[in-house]
C-alpha cells in the first residue's frame, strides 16, 4: 500500500471514528433528554397525587359525617332525666337577660345560633341547644364534626348546624355556622344578625353568640372538658345518665334553654313548660 492509500485509509478511519463519537454523543443527548422527560412526568404525577391528598385531607365540608341516626334521637333525652339533673354545672346566671325589640321571624320566636365549626365552644354548646329544641320540634338528619384539632379541648365530637332543618309549631332556630374546621368562610351573618351581635358581644367576634327571642344571650354555658376523649355515640349516651358529667353539663344547660325559650313562646308547649325544672326556671332567669 502506497503513502497516498495510507493517508487515505487513516482519514476514513478517523472519519468513522469521529462520526461513531458525535453518534454516542447524540445517543447520550437523547437519553438525558428522555429520562428528563420522563422526570418531568414523574414530578408532574407526584404533584397531582399530592394535591389529590391535600384536597381529601383538607377538613371543609368533607370533614362531616351523617350523624348516626342512634347518636340523633337520643337527642330527646326524657323527661325524668332533664328533671333529675335540673341545672347540672351550668347557673341561670349563664343566660344574660336583655332589652329589646322582640326577635321573629315567619311570625314564631326565633333562636338565633352564630358559631363556627372548629370551635371547640360551640361544639359543647351545639349538644346542649339540640336537647332543649328538640323539645320543642323536629332537626332534619343532623352531620357530625369534631371541633378543631389545634385548638383547646382539640377534637371535640360535636354536630353541626350548617345547612341543618329545624321545623317547630312554637318558634324559628335560626344557626348561622360562619366558619368551618380551616376558618374559612362558610355562612356570613346578615347584616342585622350582625348588629344584634355586635351589640351584645361587641365588637361582634366572639363565638358561640346565642340569642334567644333578643331576650336572653348566652356564650359558654358549661366546660367543654366534659366532652373529651369522647365519640357521639358516648355522649349522646351520657346524656341520659343525669349523673354523669356529660348530662350535668349539656342537659344541665338544655334545661336552662329550655326555660328562656318557654318564656318567649308563651310557655307552649305546656308538657314542655310546665314540668320540672322549668317552670320553677322560667321565674329564675
Amino acid at each position: 500500500m502506497g503513502k497516498a492509500d495510507r493517508n487515505k485509509a487513516q482519514d476514513a478511519r478517523a472519519r468513522i471514528a469521529a462520526q461513531q463519537a458525535e453518534q454516542r454523543r447524540a445517543e447520550k443527548r437523547r437519553k438525558m433528554l428522555s429520562m428528563g422527560a420522563v422526570g418531568v412526568i414523574v414530578l408532574a404525577v407526584i404533584g397531582i397525587i399530592i394535591g389529590l391528598e391535600v384536597a381529601k385531607s383538607t377538613p371543609q365540608q368533607a370533614s362531616t359525617a351523617p350523624l348516626p341516626s342512634s347518636v340523633q334521637a337520643k337527642l330527646k333525652v326524657p323527661a325524668s332525666v332533664l328533671t333529675s339533673v335540673g341545672t347540672g354545672s351550668s347557673a341561670p346566671a349563664v343566660l344574660k337577660t336583655v332589652s329589646g325589640p322582640p326577635l321573629t321571624a315567619n311570625g314564631k320566636p326565633e333562636m338565633l345560633y352564630i358559631g363556627a365549626e372548629w370551635c371547640p365552644y360551640c361544639a359543647a354548646e351545639r349538644w346542649a341547644m339540640a336537647v332543649a329544641l328538640s323539645r320543642f320540634g323536629t332537626f332534619s338528619p343532623l352531620k357530625g364534626i369534631h371541633s378543631s384539632s389545634t385548638d383547646v379541648y382539640p377534637n371535640t365530637a360535636t354536630l353541626t348546624f350548617y345547612k341543618a332543618r329545624y321545623t317547630s309549631k312554637y318558634l324559628v332556630f335560626t344557626p348561622v355556622e360562619e366558619e368551618n374546621i380551616n376558618h374559612g368562610l362558610l355562612q356570613k351573618p346578615t347584616a342585622p344578625q350582625h348588629a344584634l351581635w355586635a351589640k351584645y358581644d361587641p365588637p361582634g367576634n366572639s363565638y358561640p353568640f346565642i340569642n334567644i327571642g333578643n331576650r336572653y344571650v348566652a356564650s359558654t354555658t358549661y366546660d367543654p372538658q366534659v366532652l373529651q376523649g369522647l365519640s357521639w355515640r358516648q355522649i349522646a349516651a351520657d346524656l341520659h345518665n343525669p349523673s354523669s358529667p356529660v348530662a350535668r353539663g349539656a342537659a344541665g344547660s338544655a334545661n336552662l334553654f329550655t326555660a328562656a325559650i318557654c318564656n318567649i313562646t308563651g310557655n307552649a308547649p305546656a308538657n314542655v313548660c310546665t314540668t320540672a325544672p322549668v317552670s320553677a326556671l322560667k321565674a329564675k332567669i
